[in-house]
Formats: structure tokens, sequence, C-alpha cells
């Protein structure tokens, strides 16, 4: 029928059949979201998402064969990926930082209250990062202390045009391309021609690398 939006297609992807079971039960009955398929393991990726072609995956860290870490820079790497919420019991600063860096767009614990796990499948598939205030201050204290770090992200920054630094600012901030719009005072359609220009010449994959880049380069 025309005008009406299709549900939030989303794939779970862990090795426990409870998790998966209690995830898709809450999921599925959450309105304009439907968990379109399951995997209980990273090496299921792949194929899991040919078939059912999820807008979202929450993907466990710990699997017997393949690693969430490893599941997500792999399904990443394709061409048109969906976004990934990690999703453990597991909060080192090494797991999210891995996480992020191969791609995830989110990073949650498993004891996330289910109305936050729903808001977060909704905002990462609009493009928005999703993490948790503390590992977010925790990551970013880390990354600035990493020995270089600054300093390349300073020169990858100077890439940038003054406006596509100021998104990349609002960015780090935590805004949305709606906000970014009504401050910088253009169009969000323009905020998202700046966003993909962004991604594009720093070679990252989503708005939550952005952000970690300029967090590294001390602008935020």
């Amino acid at each position: 029928m025309a005008g009406v939006i299709p549900p939030l297609r989303v794939l779970i992807v862990d090795d426990d059949a409870l998790v998966r079971a209690g995830l898709s039960m809450m999921l599925d009955g959450t309105g304009g979201i439907t968990v379109a398929g399951e995997a209980a393991d990273g090496d299921e990726v792949p194929a899991a998402a040919d078939a059912h072609a999820p807008d979202v995956v929450l993907m466990d860290l710990r699997m017997p064969r393949v690693d969430g870490i490893t599941a997500t820079r792999r399904l990443r790497a394709r061409a048109n990926p969906p976004e990934v919420i990690v999703l453990t019991t597991f909060d080192s600063d090494e797991d999210v930082l891995h996480a992020l860096r191969a791609g995830a767009s989110g990073f949650l614990l498993k004891d996330t209250p289910p109305d936050r796990i729903v808001h977060a499948v909704r905002r990462v598939a609009a493009g928005e990062p999703m993490l948790s205030p503390r590992i977010t201050r925790r990551l970013m204290d880390r990354a600035a202390t990493e020995a270089g770090a600054h300093q390349r992200a300073r020169a990858a920054l100077a890439r940038l045009s003054p406006r596509e630094s100021e998104v990349v600012l609002a960015i780090a901030r935590g805004r949305s391309n709606a906000d970014i719009a009504a401050e910088l005072f253009m169009s969000v359609a323009t905020v998202k021609a700046h966003v993909s220009s962004v991604l594009t010449k720093l070679d990252l994959d989503n708005r939550t690398q952005i952000a970690l880049l300029a967090h590294d380069a001390g602008l935020a």
C-alpha cells in the first residue's frame, strides 16, 4: 500500500537459544520492528544476511566459531551492509573499541532494559550511533591517550572543508542530523551530504567512527 512504511528488519546473532528467543519475543511485539531471522554463530551471519536482508543486526560478542567482532567486520565490508549493534555481557574497553573499529554503530549490555534496546534499533537504523554515556566517555578518554592518536586524527581532519569540520564537531557532541541542520542553518539533506563526504574522505564506516576521530583530535 502506498505510504506504508515497512517495518525495520532485525537479525539476531547469539549462540544462546534462550537469548535469541527472548529478544525475538520482545522485538516482534514492538510496532515497526520485525525479527527477520536468527543465527547461532558468527560464521552463519553472511548467509543469514543474504537470506533475510536485515536493516539492523544484534550481534553477540563471544561465540564458539566466529566472534562478533570478526563477524561485524566481515559484514560491514560488504556492499550496502546493515547496521550492527553489539549486544553482550562484556564491556571491557578493548571489546567496545574493537567493535566500533569493526564498524558497529552501537554497543549495549544484555541487561539493557527492553525499551532501550528498541530505541537503539530504531536509532542506528536512522544512522545515529547508540552507546551508553558511561561507555562513550570511557572510550574517548582511552582513545585520547593512545600513542600518536591525536596527531593522526588531526592530520585526517585537516583534509575536510570548514563546513564538513563543523558537521564533524556536531556529530562528536551527539547531535542528530536535524539538530545539526538547525544549528548550522542548512537543510537535513545538506547535512547528510556532508556526512557522506566526510565518511568517504576519511575512509570511515559510520558516525560513531567520526565521533571517535573527533575526540582523538581533541575537538570534543
